[in-house]
């Protein structure tokens, strides 16, 4: 019986093979749908692959961090190694300050560095190079100071073409025993094993939904791509059964046709795949690329999608044809007065909210094991919403009449065969229902995984931190910040952390209790406290904050330090792992309380004490950092970079960061990035389906289109009459998607025991589909004059 069948199958493939002109056009715009879809297919197969590229080169050129419990000693092949990231508008560049303990050629390299960068040298990814050289990066190329370029970064210490990397070799010693910013290091990559780390269970639900939001259309839609051509293969059938053959034999004939298409479809798709894989390094979205290699399908992806294709296509052709009478004199559909059924469309809806509502109280308990539970409930809802169009469909057109001659030739074509039309919407009404709801949970978990460096609202600051070692150096970085531009004010300051007399002994980690110190002329004093008076000499000490709303408090209160008590110069801070020799400095007795003003020094921590110069010396201090705060001009954009040009990169002591910045978890940026990209393929893929389906009905109505303008119908009007019948399902498809997305968004919200943050998230999708009617109409124009031609009356 398998033989039988099979042969029947071939049977259909070679009538689809040979069928001529038409039964290649047939074919091609069932390849092409079904191209569409399996490109997107594959490229989510290489999903898992590409993560394990990405992480495994980011792990590949990790290194201890400061503080490691894994001391390295010094040795010939060692290589000292200090953080100095940077950013350039928007764009985070990866840096790192090198300088080998012994001989440059025996030390350890990083992936992808042949040889290590000296003094005042840097090897760089090809992605900076190219900036750096081009316009945009010449300001970015002031930060490195004349550095000069000596060699590129490989592909393996790289995470993507785009990559923005470099290596400077160090102007100065880099010292590990005496900062927390240098490492000594032996090797580059994962110092242990690396721990799996858990997704929080909101963001598990979110990846879920994402993950059937953009794949459930894409296999929709392939099911209906299968199904193109459907009246001239009516009419082949019948012919078929006029020869002999019986009703299980046609329809495994008409399956086989449908195959010819997939096959050719899979042929299309993986050219496209191949295509764009060889060209992805091209590409950038979102800052983030990928080469060429990392694009891998999983093979046992990859071996679903090439069986599933064809038997998607078996299968619907059969299921298509369950309905469907076949006799020698033609083809009648049987049921089409009783209507299409609506209890199953409902329970498919009931259905998958009940398994939401049973899994829904393990996400919100973080319990796991809801996986399967939540995918299959999204699916029921989501398949439950499109089952639900053509039965909405049929029964509005069924209803409806009178109006303009294009209204009623596209209400008669709705009501003589509403089914494909409505077919041809279906991967619209599940996209944009699975956007809504996902648009729904995004929105309030972005603003829970996004801060910001201040509040929200507040007025912009720049503020700058970088490692002095005494008075003149301090006043030089000072004098570069000064030159920079877009800047109209700006407060300077050295701060430093001290410790004092009587505090704990250093914790296992090597920390213990600190103050915040910090020195400045008079004139910055007078604008961080109330202090009335000032002289080169005086010392102040922070006895209460003002600025910030119920922070206020009277200067007569006990300050934490007292005059007299001994604070050491060399311990504590940022940078110091633990000092020489004690250097213990008095606290003068003339030290006068004051308030500061924590609003402008929100930024950079309230010092307990305040000097002037002429009381205490800078280079004393083990730990000191010159503390800048800019407030950039009203619409200086690059103010900021100007202020990270003057901060520099020759030094790890250096950190710069805007008040306004936007940081994202890594997770929840991961699952961003994959969603803009899935949804641009899938809005694509549905733009592009609704134009081949849109053709295919033209084409099969050819003969009617030119019978009617020959009686005299203007081209206008079958015009107008292509508008409205891709109109009127995709607007009621868009109507109940939105409505069905807000139910299901709303069932997110409650597993995700998030508040809602947008109600109206459905408004800018029903725009997207109403322009999508459009382009669609626009596009199939030119098929619509054609078919409209007097040769279309010629018949055989």
């Amino acid at each position: 019986m398998i033989a039988r069948w099979l042969r029947e199958l071939a049977l259909g493939v070679r009538f689809a093979a040979t069928g001529g002109r038409a039964g290649w056009a047939r074919a091609v715009l069932t390849a092409t749908g079904v191209g569409i879809g399996v490109t997107v297919l594959l490229v989510a197969a290489c999903v898992p692959n590409v993560v394990t590229a990405v992480e495994g080169r980011s792990d590949a050129r990790e290194h201890a961090h400061p503080g490691s419990e894994d001391a390295v000693p010094k040795a010939a092949d060692t290589l000292k190694v200090a953080r100095v990231d940077t950013e350039f508008r928007g764009r985070n560049v990866y840096g790192r300050l090198v300088q080998p303990d012994g001989e440059p050629s025996r030390a350890v390299r990083p992936p992808g560095v042949r040889e290590l960068p000296g003094p005042g040298e840097l090897v760089v990814s090809p992605g900076l190079k190219e900036l750096l050289a081009s316009g945009e990066g010449k300001l970015l190329a002031e930060r490195f100071d004349g550095a000069r370029v000596v060699g590129t970064i490989g592909e393996a210490g790289l995470t993507g073409p785009s990559d923005l990397a470099f290596y400077r070799g160090a102007d100065t010693f880099l010292d590990p025993e005496a900062t927390w910013e240098v490492v000594r290091v032996d090797s580059f990559g994962p110092q242990r094993p690396a721990q799996e780390e858990e997704l929080p269970a909101e963001l598990v639900l979110l990846a879920l939904v994402v993950l059937v939001v953009l794949l459930l259309p894409v296999a929709m839609f392939v099911a209906t791509a299968v199904r193109l051509g459907g009246e001239a293969r009516d009419r082949r059938l019948a012919a078929l059964r006029l020869v002999g053959s019986d009703i299980a034999m046609t329809r495994r004939i008409a399956a086989g046709e449908a195959l010819f298409g997939a096959v050719l479809g899979l042929l299309l798709g993986g050219g496209a795949f191949l295509l764009a894989r060889a060209n992805a390094d091209r590409f950038s979205i979102l800052g983030h690329s990928l080469f060429p290699s990392d694009i891998q399908p999983s093979g046992a992806l990859t071996a679903v999608i090439l069986l599933a294709v064809p038997v998607c296509a078996v299968l619907v052709t059969l299921f298509a044809l369950r309905r469907v009478s076949i006799e020698p004199l033609g083809v009648f559909r049987e049921g089409a007065d009783s209507g299409r059924r609506l209890w199953w469309r409902v329970a498919l809806l009931v259905l998958g909210g009940l398994v939401l509502l049973v899994f829904g109280p393990k996400v919100r308990g973080s319990s796991g094991g809801f996986e399967v539970g939540i995918v299959t409930g999204v699916v029921l809802v989501l398949l439950g919403i499109t089952a639900l169009l053509p039965w909405v469909v049929e029964w509005l057109v069924s209803r409806a009449g009178g109006g303009t001659l294009s209204w009623q030739l596209a209400l008669r074509r709705l009501q003589l065969s509403s089914g494909p039309a409505a077919r041809a919407v279906s991967g619209v009404t599940v996209a944009v229902a699975g956007a809504v709801a996902l648009q729904m949970l995004f929105s309030p978990l972005e603003e829970r995984y996004t801060s910001f460096a201040g509040e929200p609202g507040e007025r912009q600051a720049i503020v700058a931190a970088v490692g002095v070692r005494d008075a003149d150096h301090a006043a030089a970085v000072m004098r570069r910040f000064e030159s920079a531009e877009g800047i109209r004010s700006q407060l300077g300051f050295v701060q430093a952390e001290v410790t004092e007399e009587g505090a704990p002994e250093p914790d296992e980690e090597g920390w213990r209790p600190t103050l915040s110190l910090a020195v400045a002329d008079c004139a910055t004093l007078r604008l961080i406290t109330a202090a009335e008076t000032c002289a080169d000499g005086d010392v102040f000490l922070a006895a209460g904050t003002e600025g910030e709303p119920g922070s206020a408090t009277a200067p007569a209160e006990r300050p934490v330090v007292q005059p007299g008590d001994r604070l050491d110069l060399q311990a504590g801070g940022p940078f110091v792992k633990g000092g020489p020799e004690p250097l213990w400095w008095a606290v003068p007795a003339d030290a006068r309380p004051v308030t500061v003003d924590a609003g402008t020094l929100m930024w950079t921590g309230h010092p307990q004490v305040l000097a002037t110069p002429g009381a205490l010396d800078v280079g004393s201090l083990n730990s000191a950092a010159l503390s800048v705060i800019s407030d950039p001009e009203p619409g200086a954009a690059d103010a900021v970079e100007h202020v990270r040009n003057a901060a520099g990169l020759a030094t790890a002591h250096s950190f710069v960061w805007d008040t306004l910045d936007e940081r994202t978890a890594p997770e929840f940026a991961l699952i961003r990035t994959g969603l803009f990209v899935g949804a641009v393929l899938v809005m694509l893929m549905i733009g592009v389906a609704m134009v081949v389906q849109t053709m295919e009905q033209l084409r099969e109505r050819k003969r009617q289109l030119s019978v009617l303008v020959a009686f005299g119908t203007r081209r206008a009007t079958l015009g107008a009459s292509v508008l409205w019948q891709t109109a009127v399902p995709v607007v009621l498809g868009l109507l109940l998607a939105s409505a069905g997305g807000l139910a299901l968004g709303r069932t997110l919200l409650w597993m995700a025991d998030v508040a809602a943050a947008d109600w109206l998230a459905f408004l800018p999708l029903v725009g997207a589909g109403l322009v999508m009617v459009a382009l669609v109409t626009l596009a199939s124009l030119p098929v619509l004059w054609r078919a409209m031609r007097p040769d279309g009356l010629r018949t055989e």
